[in-house]
């Protein structure tokens, strides 16, 4: 695991950590998904499809770029009835290319509903060699560099 739930007042929020860009936006997507699961339900054994995701993000702003990949996974969920499970990721300039896996989203037991991705608190950020990004609490650990930073916060 690479994504640790990040404390918040009112919602819920998560930090994943990965060598590049798309790792991180993929450890916060499978950290999504776990998030709203219940404890302890897997979905190893449902039958698994692989499409092709294609999201458009008009921006260079990797925070937006963060959000628009999450929103586009609750969609899927929501509307498509498709559970992410697992993706490998191409940021390219004007979209992002997704390889998806996922299970149809009606076998997913969950607990939890995320509504909403926020801009609030919202990073995907480069960490430098030998940066630090400092822990929060005892819940989330330090990570030093190189490597990228995924933070964002769901209203719930």
């Amino acid at each position: 695991m690479s994504w640790w739930i990040l404390p918040t007042t009112a919602d819920i929020g998560l930090r994943a950590f990965s060598d590049d860009a798309a790792g991180a936006m993929r450890e916060a997507a499978l950290g999504m998904q776990n998030i709203q699961m219940i404890t302890g339900a897997a979905n190893s054994d449902s039958p698994r499809t692989e499409s092709t995701w294609m999201i458009h993000t008009a921006t260079e702003d990797y925070g937006r770029v963060l959000v628009r990949w999450l929103e586009e996974v609750l969609y899927r969920a929501q509307a498509e009835g498709e559970w992410l499970c697992e993706a490998v990721i191409e940021i390219l300039d004007g979209r992002i290319d997704v390889v998806a896996s996922w299970v149809d989203a009606d076998l997913v037991q969950r607990e939890l509903e995320i509504k909403a991705v926020t801009m609030h608190e919202v990073a995907l950020v480069e960490v430098g060699p030998g940066e630090v990004i400092e822990g929060v609490d005892s819940d989330i650990p330090s990570f030093e560099g190189p490597g990228w930073m995924a933070q964002v916060v769901f209203d719930v």
